[in-house]
């Protein structure tokens, strides 16, 4: 069911599903529907705890709330306010660069980390992008590029209500106030991924074209005693295109 989290006078779209050890799941480009698939199937061996970040979805954005580091130290207060010691910190896409930041920060109530198809470090030299510019490549280059079978899992914008597309596009709005310069990554974060010491399972879409999967393999290095797994048939989103995939090593993970 979807709540809402008061969180030092901010409030929170909040989507909470299942039961069994506490999951802080951070989205990426776009907020965890409650409609996923994946949602249901690892509901039924963790709680899920997914809010959505100021700006996205119904959460509403104070107006001085324009940093990626405005939404880390958010997090850090969310994770002390939960009734819990301590939790499995998962991140998507943008919600993995937030929660690599959140995990080198060393909270003690991250116990593990999984990031997916996380984007936040810069890998190549300065002159080469490691990842697609989804603001300024065509709407058609970023639907190839984010989908291993666009046609199948893309969105369809002409089918949308008017609703859902001014949610769409405040979505956007919002992460490129968040993420636009330097464009999602944080140049130093890749040096301080060292600090990360709890377990840690790196997961990529093979199909990934949005951020590689050897960007991926960089990621994991970085971090030690990282793994590093790909998911195939999966682009940027594994967890809406391979979504049992998904589940599947992430309870593995847990179970370890």
């Amino acid at each position: 069911m979807t709540e809402r989290l008061s969180i030092r006078g901010m409030e929170l779209e909040l989507l909470r599903r299942g039961a069994g050890r506490p999951l802080l799941l951070l989205h990426g480009f776009e907020p965890v529907s409650p409609q996923a698939p994946f949602v249901e199937l690892l509901g039924e061996h963790a709680e899920i705890i997914a809010p959505s970040h100021p700006g996205f979805g119904r959460s509403p954005r104070p107006e001085d709330f324009e940093s990626v580091y405005d939404l880390v130290r958010l997090y850090l207060d969310v994770l002390e306010s939960l009734p819990y010691d301590a939790v499995t910190l998962v991140g998507l896409s943008f919600g993995g660069w937030l929660a690599a930041e959140i995990a080198v920060l060393g909270s003690r109530r991250v116990e593990r980390l999984v990031l997916a198809d996380a984007v936040g470090i810069k890998v190549s030299d300065r002159e080469t992008p490691d990842i697609l510019d989804v603001f300024n490549a065509s709407p058609a280059e970023v639907r190839r590029r984010t989908w291993h079978d666009a046609d199948t899992w893309a969105p369809d914008f002409d089918a949308m209500s008017d609703d859902e597309l001014i949610a769409h596009h405040r979505n956007r709005e919002s992460l490129c106030l968040y993420t636009w310069h330097p464009y999602l990554y944080n140049p130093r974060l890749r040096r301080w991924l060292r600090r990360i010491a709890v377990p840690t399972l790196v997961l990529w879409g093979a199909s990934d074209r949005i951020v590689s999967p050897a960007y991926g393999r960089a990621y994991a290095e970085a971090i030690p005693g990282a793994r590093f797994e790909l998911i195939e048939g999966a682009g940027h989103r594994p967890e809406i295109e391979r979504p049992e995939a998904f589940v599947e090593r992430i309870v593995a993970f847990l179970k370890e």
